[in-house]
């Protein structure tokens, strides 16, 4: 899947400048978004963010905020998580669309 063919609107340069604040070098989708049982009224978006080395030294809490400052950027609920479990993490690399990637 593109990022054309997402069910939601992005806004890059909102989540490019988003990332850059906060050291993000890559921001991925994955999970129902990508599928077709995703419900458009109900359903969250789960979002992956991969940090640049040492960029989340300091940050503390505030790590916490960063799901609901970007679910404001997307205008709906967000999973932000920058760990994935390993039982799911195979099946997510096959699936997951970045939607944002530090050149």
């Amino acid at each position: 899947m593109s990022i054309a063919e997402l069910p939601i609107k992005i806004d890059r340069q909102k989540i490019a400048e988003f990332c850059r604040a906060r050291g993000i070098r890559k921001l991925c989708l994955f999970g129902s978004v990508l599928r077709a049982d995703f419900d458009p009224e109900h359903s969250d978006v789960d979002v992956l963010a991969e940090f640049e080395p040492g960029a989340l030294k300091g940050v503390g809490f505030r790590y916490f905020g960063y799901g609901e400052e970007f679910a404001a950027i997307l205008g709906r609920n967000v999973d932000f998580c920058s760990r994935l479990n390993q039982y799911i993490e195979a099946s997510f690399r096959r699936e997951a669309v970045p939607i944002y990637e530090r050149a």
